[in-house]
């Protein structure tokens, strides 16, 4: 959020801050637009304020006046709100910088490499296209799940090896690695076939159910807010980006 400030600003746009870095005395009724980070909250309570640790309660976007736009990370149940997640023209861009983040954790906690290792992305939406781009260029023994017919087509064009989503638990081959993309909750059947794999899970709420993955075998690691953390530069800009267009 702060390359963001920084980009608006040199966009020639005027940006107030409040609990960014603390102490400012931002004046959210003055504001014509309010941007929240990604995620807007973590807890459903309060904004995410990482930055300065300050507490500031979701409640005060209750009854904002008619005429403030809120833009933020995640659904939120109040007025004239955009979720940055809903658009292509975010999603995109930030689905670039999460497969860049979890190529990298990857490569930095494996002592094998990607060439000829032995990969399953989970999904093959904006996030799975991407990573399935970056992962071919290392030569990997690939495999994607995908659930439309049109998806299973494209990848069936391209060469790349498919299963379909639903069908996890029917699969024969062992892999190094696993990247999941998509809110799938695995059964103990599924989580089974994926012994002995490091699970990569960039999803917002999925992963285990009726399982424990240590029970498998299975070294499974949650990566939330990647782009905040590989690249919080081009993640600022980002988020800059899309509300200028927006703003039109």
């Amino acid at each position: 959020m702060i390359f963001a400030k920084r980009e608006l600003e040199k966009a020639g746009y005027f940006v107030d801050t409040l609990a960014l870095f603390g102490g400012e005395n931002g004046n959210i009724i003055d504001a014509d637009l309010l941007l929240l980070p990604v995620p807007a909250t973590r807890d459903k309570v309060n904004i995410n304020c990482a930055n300065s640790g300050i507490i500031l309660p979701l409640g005060i976007l209750n009854n904002l006046p008619p005429h403030i736009k809120v833009f933020g990370g995640g659904h939120l149940s109040i007025d004239n709100y955009t979720d940055y997640l809903s658009l292509d023209s975010y999603a995109i861009k930030n689905s670039v910088l999460t497969a860049e983040g979890a190529i990298s954790y990857a490569i930095d906690n494996t002592d094998f490499s990607l060439w000829k290792s032995r990969i399953l992305i989970i999904g093959y939406g904006r996030l799975g296209r991407v990573l399935t781009d970056r992962l071919r260029a290392f030569s990997p023994t690939l495999t994607v799940s995908a659930r439309s017919g049109k998806d299973i087509s494209t990848l069936q064009a391209l060469g790349i090896n498919y299963i379909k989503t639903d069908e996890i638990q029917d699969l024969y081959d062992r892999f190094d690695i696993v990247f999941n993309t998509v809110d799938i909750k695995l059964s103990d059947k599924e989580a089974k076939r994926l012994e002995g794999s490091l699970f990569l899970d960039l999803s917002s709420k999925g992963g285990f159910l009726n399982c424990e993955a240590v029970n498998f075998g299975i070294e499974y690691v949650k990566l939330p807010s990647i782009p905040a953390k590989s690249a919080p530069e081009t993640a600022g800009k980002i988020i800059a980006e899309t509300v200028i267009e927006l703003l039109g």
